[in-house]
């Protein structure tokens, strides 16, 4: 389909500097500082990631719909259960290492660009006119992008927990202050 996220070493993207291999290298030997702009980059990038994923879910759970119409000959449209689905993908629990997210995404307009491309590779403009072969070509090609989601997603999650841990270890051997962090946020540094 050709719009799966990918990581490309060497890449100039947030996604490609946090999952480069080099990221963490010599972790140890950061400051205090850097370890927290790379768990910040680190932090961002999995708020984004899980953004998208959420798009692609609420975009599987209308495949699903047809499909449970079609399979039932039942009666109703997607646009009829179009608010409870996506209600439920915006206010439902999200999924996955229940980390709580105190970032907004930052490419949110982007994100939603790349599941509408998708959207148009897949032919889902209106499902119900979609004929089953197209449908469940649909449900692969959703199903593929959000294992590619979620894979990156993890991948970033192990790269905030390095640095998470790098901090942690410095405030127990006693290399980092809690007396200089409060000192610091009271100084607006």
């Amino acid at each position: 389909m050709g719009v799966m996220i990918e990581f490309r070493q060497g890449g100039r993207r947030r996604i490609d500097r946090v999952l480069d291999p080099g990221f963490l290298a010599e972790i140890g030997d950061r400051s205090l500082d850097e370890l927290r702009a790379m768990r910040d980059d680190a932090a961002q990038e999995e708020t984004d990631l899980s953004y998208l994923r959420r798009l692609l879910h609420a975009r599987m759970d209308i495949v699903r719909f047809e499909e449970h119409r079609r399979a039932d000959d039942g009666d109703g449209s997607v646009m009829d259960a179009l608010p409870r689905i996506l209600a439920d993908n915006a206010l439902g629990p999200a999924a996955g290492r229940g980390r709580h997210q105190t970032v907004e995404p930052s490419r949110a307009e982007s994100h939603r660009r790349h599941v509408e491309a998708l959207l148009a590779d897949t032919g889902l403009s209106d499902v119900a006119t979609l004929t089953d072969a197209e449908l469940t070509e649909s449900a692969e090609a959703y199903s593929a992008e959000e294992a590619s989601v979620s894979d990156h997603r993890i991948q970033v999650q192990h790269v905030m927990d390095a640095c998470n841990d790098e901090i942690g270890r410095r405030y127990k051997d006693g290399s980092a202050s809690i007396d200089d962090l409060l000192r610091r946020e009271r100084e607006g540094a």
